[in-house]
């Protein structure tokens, strides 16, 4: 599979499954030794086992009012890049935030995501973020 493909293909599963906390449809994007880095200082998720508990862990307490990707820049050897904005609620108390990243991906010949890195960064409230999405 072309990168652009998988890239394309990456960011729009994101985008629906996230919304939806839907774990299941979020693992089929990514090889079975995967690995994902969920920030730069945390230990890396290896495989889909364990991606999937920090994938559970990380929407426990979400209720999902927005998300958006941009559309992937994509490079070479099958690495990709593309922006994200989430705005949100915590089911435990109600407190809004809205989430800015992006996330790096490398993809193998069949387009399944082999390592994926994200920096991002949450503000209190549903404020806009400075500026449209950067790869728009």
């Amino acid at each position: 599979m072309e990168t652009s493909e998988a890239a394309e293909r990456f960011v729009r599963v994101w985008e629906r499954a996230w919304a939806a906390h839907n774990v299941d449809g979020l693992l089929e994007l990514y090889a079975e030794d995967c690995v994902h880095r969920s920030m730069p200082f945390r230990e890396p998720h290896r495989g889909r086992a364990e991606l999937a508990a920090y994938l559970r862990w990380s929407f426990e307490r979400e209720r999902v009012r927005d998300v958006r990707f941009s559309p992937p820049l994509v490079g070479r050897d099958g690495l990709a890049a593309a922006e994200f904005r989430v705005r949100a609620e915590d089911t435990g108390d109600g407190a809004a935030s809205a989430l800015a990243g992006c996330v790096f991906v490398r993809f193998d010949d069949t387009g399944l995501a082999v390592e994926s890195r994200d920096y991002w960064h949450t503000a209190d409230g549903h404020g806009d973020v400075a500026g449209k999405l950067f790869l728009l």
